[in-house]
């Protein structure tokens, strides 16, 4: 069952992907029919889900699921996962990848690769205070709360702390 956005719970649960390049506000509105039509036929074990699906920042596909009215089976997680394949076909966009990190900087989102992750933060182009999006997130309260936030207060802190190290002096 369809569920607006907003109206899910703080405690609902949150799938987000990332798509390698910015949708187009037409390209999004095309694919709203496809979300809603994909989270009304949403089930697990032949319960209907109370569930939600919206793109935010031109770039993140988030799925929201009230786990109070029925949670997720592993079918059913599969499914979603199918369908988000489908989306990458439909838009010609991709969703799944997960080598790629996104900021905020200067209003825009930008991706780098994990691979350059310890190159961005050294050169500081990659900073404490640079807003990350942090798509590991599980609940709708975290997204509304702390996405993004500072990519010191993530998991990324590790990596300005061993910065830090190699600029000291031996």
């Amino acid at each position: 069952m369809y569920v607006a956005f907003d109206q899910l719970p703080p405690e609902a649960r949150v799938w987000i992907y990332q798509a390698n390049r910015q949708l187009t506000g037409p390209e999004i509105v095309s694919v709203l029919p496809v979300l809603s039509r994909f989270v009304e036929e949403w089930t697990s074990h032949g319960r209907s889900l109370h569930a939600s699906a919206e793109f935010l920042h031109q770039r993140f596909l988030v799925i929201g699921l009230d786990q109070e009215v029925a949670g997720a089976s592993g079918c059913s997680i599969d499914a979603s996962v199918r369908f988000v394949a489908q989306l990458e076909q439909l838009l010609a966009v991709e969703l799944l990848d997960k080598s790629r990190l996104a900021f905020l900087h200067n209003g825009t989102v930008q991706l780098l690769q994990r691979s350059e992750l310890k190159a961005a933060v050294a050169s500081g182009t990659l900073a404490t205070n640079t807003f990350y999006f942090d798509n590991t997130l599980a609940t709708k309260a975290e997204l509304d709360t702390a996405w993004p936030r500072p990519a010191g207060e993530t998991w990324l802190a590790r990596y300005f702390g061993q910065a830090k190290e190699n600029q000291q002096p031996a």
